[in-house]
């Protein structure tokens, strides 16, 4: 009887040996990765950032939302990023564009990306209440001028309605941004042109080698798929957005004065050398940018992207819908890799 009660204990204890040995092998597991959350670091600061938090890139140290908001209600001009499908982002636009409409008297006035100069009549009549919802839809053609989901845009729409203030279509028309890509800017007609920019600075060094290093890593498939095969008609179609939208967001300024608030995506405006600088190069204001930044690993972010990043998830609308001209994603470097940018 012993001995068998000796066998049993032994079974016993070699069981017990064998589930503490899995315990540790998944609490060893689980710590791994909780030891590895995705954090972001500054050049030059030691400190590191998980997902939620804001960075002044001024200083490298962290920000909080009234404080930001205190800094931005001395700008002129506040562009603000994003990844076109994060819903995240947008709910931090609309956040961000609330918190400045109250601060600011009269409110900024709102341009945006996602609608090109030829909706403004449409954009217009919404704002002045003689378009509904399903109208203002159907006339601005939504499905095809943007075909993102419309719900992720919506409260910026209406929240600038609600205010009373401008809002303004920036963009140039999508079908010339595509000509010029396949076929150069002396493919435009003289009445095409005139829907562009006036004036084009071709001539940056440091954003024709951003956007080169872009062209190549798609020149084999996006690009010869879209017929985008010559560098230099690339580059220019890319100006062709950021030159229009800088030029109507400076003439307004220079008509009607205020404050404005621009929503795009983040590859306009990160590096400041989209749209930022040349609208600067147009009319002298105080300018500040925001990148809202997908934090999905272990990542040093360049001093120069931005005045403030917002470090956010990677949360996607599960909708991989893309614009009628499918351009190459842009990106933005970060110490040791590249960030993608939609």
């Amino acid at each position: 009887m012993r001995n068998q009660l000796r066998r049993v204990n032994r079974k016993f204890e070699s069981f017990l040996i064998v589930l503490v040995f899995l315990m540790l092998l998944q609490a060893c597991s689980t710590s791994k990765k909780h030891m590895m959350p995705p954090l972001a670091k500054v050049e030059g600061i030691e400190r590191h950032f998980s997902q939620g938090r804001i960075i002044d890139l001024k200083t490298g140290q962290p920000i909080d939302f009234p404080n930001l908001i205190l800094q931005l209600g001395t700008v002129d001009i506040v562009f603000i990023g994003e990844v076109h499908n994060n819903p995240e982002h947008h709910l931090i636009q609309v956040q961000l564009l609330q918190a400045l409409m109250a601060r600011c008297t009269p409110p900024p006035a709102v341009a945006m990306e996602f609608f090109d100069t030829t909706r403004q009549p449409v954009l217009n009549r919404f704002m002045n209440g003689d378009l509904d919802e399903t109208a203002f839809l159907e006339e601005v053609d939504w499905k095809n001028c943007w075909r993102f989901p419309y719900r992720l845009y919506r409260p910026i729409l209406w929240t600038s309605r609600d205010k009373g203030t401008a809002l303004l279509g920036i963009n140039a028309p999508n079908q010339l941004v595509k000509k010029v890509a396949r076929s150069g800017l002396e493919s435009l007609t003289a009445e095409e042109r005139h829907q562009v920019a006036r004036d084009m600075d071709l001539n940056n060094t440091a954003h024709r080698e951003y956007l080169e290093s872009i062209f190549k890593q798609h020149q084999t498939s996006k690009n010869l798929k879209h017929g985008i095969q010559n560098f230099d008609h690339f580059y220019q179609a890319q100006c062709v957005w950021d030159e229009t939208m800088a030029e109507n967001i400076a003439d307004h300024i220079k008509a009607h004065g205020g404050r404005m608030v621009v929503f795009t995506g983040n590859g306009h405006i990160v590096n400041k050398f989209g749209i930022p600088d040349r609208v600067l190069r147009r009319v002298d204001v105080k300018t500040a940018t925001i990148v809202l930044y997908p934090l999905t690993e272990r990542a040093t972010i360049n001093k120069r992207m931005a005045d403030y990043v917002w470090l956010t998830s990677a949360g996607k609308t599960g909708i991989s819908m893309r614009r009628p001209m499918k351009m190459p994603r842009k990106k933005t470097e970060i110490k040791g890799k590249t960030e993608k940018w939609k």
